[in-house]
């Protein structure tokens, strides 16, 4: 069997079955149903949030949050982040202004931003990766110093907090995805936390074609809504959250074990204040007896599938390449050429995590 970089976390098969039971009873598939209601209001005791509007997927939360800000011109943003978040920005007509990464947790360089604002700039998506926090105190003084709005993406982050404080509480909003690749997921979904509630029902609209009433449809929205079955798996799911992010948690600590100290690997930290969700597990190469390439396709010859994750950079994709000014010698670049992302689930074998250091360290 192969080992592959991510399993997604299910509940029981008979805990599903009976959460859905009750769907079957009323035949309320989709539209706003009680299982909607339900995760919602559990969704804000979890994340210690106030506000939030699910939707369909996570890609769909983040164009729609920029279209409810209404907002035009540039948006400052990394190139070292999932396609999603460049191509909300562009489906929005906004330009996207790329801004390098930090060597330290791989988040945007907050010391960069300001030289990138201009007259068009209208807002800053900054990325979480891996589960790592950017600079939010930073991020939030230059927002307000320019009036710029700020939306972080934060698939990455369900459930982490810092100083115990939910990462959904800052910025003007924040957007995750419930993927089924990710800590937390609905199958397929997301959701936006924000600050203003006035925005809420501009979300609940623009996600349902723009209808406001039976006979207006103000807005040129879009069918972005999480259906009951998508929420009932998240009932299921959050039930068994924090055991989940334990074993993950166990994961994290037995690779550490492995490969800490080891020269030309470079392992990601956790901050004190920081409480992971144990989303990824990135290494970087660097000078390393092997490459990184040599490393993935090692494993690979081992039933062991490992990702380059992100690569490549989103200024090198082919429907962005001599778009966009991005600097050559970049940060971003340096991380994408030499980053991989282990295996990493909760009910991964602390043993085939052993095997899979041996390959490397051998």
């Amino acid at each position: 069997m192969k080992i592959n970089v991510t399993q997604s976390s299910m509940p029981n098969f008979e805990e599903y079955i009976e959460e859905i039971r009750d769907i079957f009873n009323s035949k309320w598939l989709t539209n706003m149903g009680p299982k909607h209601k339900i995760l919602t209001e559990k969704l804000k005791e979890y994340l210690s949030i106030e506000n939030i509007s699910l939707f369909s997927n996570g890609h769909l939360a983040l164009e729609l949050v920029i279209q409810a800000f209404e907002l035009k011109g540039e948006i400052i943003t990394t190139p070292f982040t999932f396609a999603s978040t460049t191509h909300a920005i562009v489906r929005n007509g906004i330009t996207p202004v790329f801004c390098d990464i930090n060597d330290k947790n791989y988040t945007i360089d907050v010391n960069k931003i300001e030289s990138l604002i201009t007259e068009k700039t209208s807002a800053i998506i900054p990325v979480h990766v891996y589960g790592n926090i950017c600079d939010m105190k930073k991020i939030e003084e230059i927002a307000k110093k320019y009036n710029l709005k700020v939306i972080y993406d934060a698939a990455h982050t369900f459930g982490v907090r810092v100083n115990d404080i939910g990462v959904g509480n800052f910025g003007d909003a924040s957007m995750f995805s419930f993927h089924a690749t990710k800590v937390f997921n609905t199958i397929e979904g997301g959701a936006i936390t924000f600050k203003n509630k006035e925005i809420e029902r501009i979300l609940y609209n623009l996600k349902n074609f723009g209808i406001k009433g039976p006979e207006i449809v103000e807005y040129v929205g879009s069918n972005a809504k999480m259906n009951e079955f998508q929420a009932a798996m998240g009932i299921c799911n959050l039930r068994h959250i924090d055991e989940e992010i334990s074993k993950r948690k166990d994961v994290v600590e037995r690779y550490n074990q492995n490969l800490k100290n080891i020269n030309g690997i470079k392992l990601n930290s956790i901050p004190e204040e920081i409480k992971s969700n144990y989303a990824y597990y990135p290494v970087v190469f660097d000078n390393y007896k092997k490459t990184r390439d040599e490393i993935d396709e090692q494993l690979k010859a081992n039933g062991i599938i490992s990702r380059k994750y992100f690569y490549p950079l989103i200024t090198d994709f082919d429907c962005y390449k001599d778009k966009y000014v991005f600097e050559k010698k970049s940060v971003a670049k340096n991380i994408s050429d030499r980053v991989l992302t282990f295996p990493l689930y909760s009910d991964l074998p602390l043993l085939e995590v052993d095997k899979i250091c041996d390959i490397i360290l051998k």
